[in-house]
């Protein structure tokens, strides 16, 4: 079989083997490894000592690089960059300007896309979207049906989960978690969420549970998402 056809490159010591398959203006260098059911093509670059296989799928212009890992069925494309030692596995997808470094791992159907970036040991799975502007670094993590758009920051050991929402320029650092349906969105310059917080809306009250570190209960209200802001503004 011809693994790399079009003008592609494979330069150093990389290797692409298996039916794996490389075309288009597609490089690979250093010492990196494409194989398996892999396929790399467009203007997509796979350097440094990183790997794609299984039956991911690199293209566009994407870059990985380092010693990061691409594989599962996983998908990197547009201007998408997966660097360090990040692993995209599964059926997540991470594509637009987005970039994916340190230690992270994204995977399940986690998206990542438009301007994110997701860096040091955080992680996106299961059903996860994370766009816009947003950081989430750190131990955070963000999973099951929960987004994560806009300019907000996650990070710390931070928790965004089941089918709850953080976005305009909201942050949510230290051990704060927030859950349920709860909506998070700030149009302020910083709209903290303190560390041992939790935030938790009910999916069969339109009500918040608000608890500080040692699960007491600090409120129990409907809340438009102005006066959440406001509360965690008098709350800290």
């Amino acid at each position: 079989m011809i693994n790399v056809s079009g003008n592609a490159r494979v330069d150093g010591n990389a290797r692409v083997y298996g039916t794996a398959r490389v075309g288009g203006n597609v490089w690979v260098g250093g010492d990196a490894l494409v194989f398996g059911k892999a396929q790399v093509r467009g203007d997509a670059e796979i350097f440094g000592d990183a790997q794609v296989r299984g039956e991911a799928e690199i293209y566009g212009n994407a870059r990985v690089g380092g010693y990061a890992r691409v594989f599962g069925k996983a998908q990197i494309f547009e201007d998408a960059v997966v660097y360090g030692t990040a692993q995209v596995r599964g059926d997540a997808l991470v594509f637009g300007k987005a970039r994916v470094g340190g230690d992270a791992l994204v995977f399940g159907n986690a998206q990542i896309f438009e301007d994110a970036r997701v860096f040091g040991n955080a992680q996106i799975f299961e059903d996860a979207l994370v766009g816009g502007n947003v950081w989430v670094g750190g131990d955070a993590r963000v999973y099951e049906n929960a987004q994560v758009y806009g300019k907000a920051q996650v990070y710390g050991k931070a928790v965004v989960c089941e089918y709850a929402r953080v976005s305009g320029d909201a942050r949510v650092d230290g051990n704060a978690r927030v859950g349920g349906e709860a909506e998070i969105n700030s149009n302020k310059d910083w709209c903290f969420i303190a560390p041992d917080l939790t935030v938790y809306r009910s999916r069969c009250a339109e009500r918040y549970e608000i608890r500080n570190g040692g699960g007491e209960l600090v409120s129990l209200e409907t809340l438009s998402e102005v006066q959440l802001a406001e509360f965690f503004d008098w709350f800290i």
